[in-house]
């Protein structure tokens, strides 16, 4: 079963007529055959779709123009069986608003060397008709992904599968709606973004709310649904002592457990797959939200404090993207750092807000103060989290254009217990290493929070950036200052000179 059943990555293959419909008919049973050969790849998590062979430009531009219009289709995989004018591809590809992903491949793997002959020839000419295809999309300038390779190898599904979790993430943001209760917080810079030019370049729909709608869906939660979260709470983590029924903060796991209702009901009325709140505007809610938050991301919101709305919107767009994967994706921030000779570590936790999909193991539930935010003590979930490779990704607005920076990581072990700090943490090494790697991240201007995940790769989020036209600036192995600085100019004369004028 897919992870992602309900999307479709269509299957589109390109032929001409000059071939006779004997060719054709051929030429449709193997991209069929091709199609559902993918498509029964575990590593795809969308359904490949064989669409009908398109061999003149009409059928083309209709079959694009159906991938644009379907709500289910989350992109397009072009493959030239033979030789397809690449003409007749101009109307169709400049109306498609999907992402593209061009295989270049062929229906047998091996050539029957004693065989061939020139039927032969004219029916596999894949070489010859991709390139042409391949042409076209760079005289059209499209963002596109390339994937090189015979169909059976399992490299390929796989390299198709990062190209659709990808497309499925894009798809998410085109109609994800994020609520977003209270401003950013006062004077932060890089919080900030422009909301309409986020709606127009990546879909996302940013609704501000005051604090008092959160507050009166909170206080509409029923003593019921309290009782039952509270049942869930108690059997899903270790709480602390006073927590427990017998405790004598037990009143408190309560309220956490009635804001989390309120909060909850609140998304899913309006439809919302994202959201953000402030420690700077709680109204009268009597604890800042914490394991709520914590379990909504757990089962796949997005989130973002301090009114941070792009971290919230690609904490939910990676989340989309690593269905089914193993690891988690969490919202997360660099919080301080380890600066020792024999190796250089960054301790990444928040105030309350870290996902338990990270968590190495049952998370503790927990109550301690919070020395800002000026309300009762807040109950949190506390964990250290696994180890293991990962990433941690940020989105600015830099005004003419969003980027995002990435830096590939390896969660480590803590090297001590650290049984004094009440919130979820990770501990990583940055890939170079904590200088070269901050060095790169500063030069950038990435943020301070960001979306970590174990489940991705650098490939999911290089996919993501091509089909959102999005600048990504990548740091991990291999990278070094110099070259940031050059690419970080190349960047940015590249992109003034995309806008137009």
């Amino acid at each position: 079963m897919k992870v992602l059943a309900d999307r479709e990555v269509w299957f589109v293959t390109g032929s001409q007529a000059l071939y006779g419909d004997d060719a054709l008919r051929t030429v449709e049973e193997h991209s069929t055959e091709i199609a559902r050969g993918l498509d029964a790849s575990d590593c795809i998590p969308a359904r490949v779709v064989p669409k009908p062979v398109v061999a003149t430009s009409e059928a083309i531009r209709d079959v694009l123009l159906g991938a644009t219009a379907s709500n289910d289709c989350v992109g397009v995989i072009a493959w030239m069986h033979t030789f397809s004018p690449s003409r007749m591809w101009i109307a169709g590809l400049t109306a498609l608003q999907k992402p593209l992903l061009h295989l270049h491949t062929q229906y047998n793997r091996d050539l029957p060397w004693g065989e061939i002959d020139m039927d032969f020839m004219n029916l596999n000419q894949s070489a010859h008709g991709d390139r042409e295809f391949g042409y076209i999309e760079s005289r059209l300038r499209l963002r596109r992904t390339t994937v090189v390779g015979h169909w059976r190898d399992p490299a390929v599904a796989e390299r198709i599968g990062v190209w659709a979790r990808a497309a499925c993430g894009l798809r998410e943001l085109r109609r994800l709606r994020l609520a977003r209760f209270g401003d950013n917080m006062r004077q932060v810079a890089v919080t900030e973004g422009d909301k309409v030019e986020a709606q127009i370049q990546l879909g996302v729909r940013v609704d501000g709310f005051g604090v008092g709608d959160l507050v009166a869906a909170v206080d509409r939660a029923s003593v019921d649904d309290v009782d039952r979260l509270v049942g869930m709470y108690d059997e899903s983590y270790e709480l602390a002592p006073a927590l427990r029924p017998d405790g004598d903060r037990r009143t408190s796991l309560r309220d956490a457990a009635q804001i989390e209702v309120g909060l909850r009901s609140f998304l899913e009325d309006g439809g919302y797959g994202a959201f953000t709140d402030t420690f700077e505007d709680l109204g009268s809610l009597v604890q800042l939200p914490g394991i709520g938050v914590q379990r909504l991301m757990a089962d796949g919101y997005g989130f973002g404090a301090e009114g941070d709305w792009k971290t919230a919107l690609l904490v939910r767009a990676m989340k989309v993207m690593a269905t089914g994967l193993p690891g988690g994706t969490s919202f997360m921030e660099d919080y301080t750092y380890h600066l020792s000779p024999d190796g250089s570590m960054v301790l990444g936790a928040h105030m309350l807000e870290v996902c338990p999909s990270i968590a190495d193991g049952r998370p503790s539930c927990e109550i301690h103060p919070l020395s800002i935010g000026g309300r009762s003590d807040p109950v949190r979930l506390v964990f250290p989290a696994r180890e293991g490779p990962g990433i941690v990704v940020g989105l600015l607005d830099l005004g003419e254009r969003f980027r995002l920076v990435l830096d590939e990581i390896d969660i480590v072990p803590q090297p001590q217990e650290m049984p004094r700090l009440p919130v979820a943490r990770a501990v990583w090494q940055p890939r170079p290493g904590l200088p070269v790697a901050a060095e790169a991240w500063l030069l950038a201007g990435g943020p301070h929070h960001t979306s970590l995940s174990t489940a991705l790769t650098r490939t999911h989020i290089e996919d993501f950036a091509e089909m959102a036209g999005i600048e990504l600036v990548a740091i991990g192995e291999g990278t070094t200052v110099s070259d940031i600085k050059k690419e970080l100019r190349w960047n940015q004369a590249y992109h003034q000179l995309a806008r137009g004028p």
